[in-house]
């Protein structure tokens, strides 16, 4: 059987809206090729152990299977993360956020310490550490799962001198022994923000991890914690980034302007223009 022929068959048998992508990304990930590779050459024969883990990948797919759990790795700002059903799938709605930490903290070199609050798969704080090469990182996670995916791919992308991985509840309860000079510049999270009952209803319910996935009944249960614990984290002139559910945008600036009145706060839709990422910056302090 050639790629030319097998394509088709494992196009048909797979669910979901791209059917004939996923096929191509399947045989490519077994062919460990390229996909372009893979379309230049289709009169490619494949072996009988290569046609046992096409069929392999196929069956879980036809399951219900997400795709980048099926070929353990997915890309998220250029870079191949390795991914797990132990961690949610990195999406493209997130670079939002690490392309607006990446200019803010190029912006200000005097700005190097992160807290990844809710890391999973390590995305968006190995990210930042491949893109702001003398920034540090903590990563939290209250899944030890997730962090040891997250510090394989901090490995993997050689970052992971500069960055520290911490099981807890968002923030740990002490901080002395972090090398962070007590405070941190900036804090990112991409919480799980999908109200408890519409995720139910959704198809990822069950396809990825529920820990990531629900924010409670209004979906802004984690945010809440968070901005209460925050403030003695950030450093005077610190900034919070936060990504949030399209439809929660009203509610997450109510949360902010009542927990930082002195704040700067900004509201920022993504590229399909729908309410994405809370970002508030703390004032600096007035010298006598």
């Amino acid at each position: 059987m050639n790629v030319g022929n097998l394509l088709p068959q494992i196009t048909a048998r797979l669910p979901g809206d791209t059917p004939a992508l996923d096929a191509q990304v399947v045989l490519a990930h077994v062919l460990e090729r390229p996909r372009s590779w893979l379309m230049a050459h289709p009169e490619l024969d494949l072996s009988a152990p290569q046609l046992d883990s096409v069929e392999a990948a196929v069956s879980r797919l036809e399951a219900g299977e997400p795709l980048p759990y099926v070929i353990s790795h997915w890309e998220f700002y250029g870079l191949d993360f390795t991914v797990t059903p132990d961690v949610l799938i990195p999406r493209p709605e997130t670079e939002l956020l690490v392309e607006k930490a990446i200019a803010w903290l190029n912006a200000a070199p005097e700005r190097r310490t992160v807290a990844d609050v809710g890391t999973g798969s390590g995305a968006i704080g190995v990210t930042l550490a491949m893109h702001v090469p003398d920034v540090y990182v903590l990563a939290t996670d209250i899944s030890m799962p997730a962090l040891r995916v997250a510090l394989g791919n901090a490995r993997k992308f050689h970052v992971s001198e500069r960055m520290d991985f911490v099981e807890c509840d968002l923030l740990p309860p002490h901080h002395e022994f972090l090398p962070t000079d007590l405070h941190f510049d900036l804090v990112c999270a991409n919480l799980p923000y999908i109200p408890s009952e519409s995720l139910k209803e959704l198809p990822i319910f069950g396809a990825e991890p529920t820990l990531a996935l629900d924010g409670g009944v209004d979906g802004l249960d984690l945010v809440r914690r968070l901005l209460e614990i925050v403030p003695e984290w950030l450093a005077p002139g610190g900034r919070i980034m936060l990504e949030i559910e399209a439809g929660q945008g009203s509610q997450a600036l109510s949360l902010a302007y009542d927990r930082f009145s002195e704040a700067e706060i900004h509201l920022h839709r993504d590229l399909s223009g729908r309410d994405r990422l809370l970002e508030i910056t703390l004032a600096q302090p007035t010298i006598p």
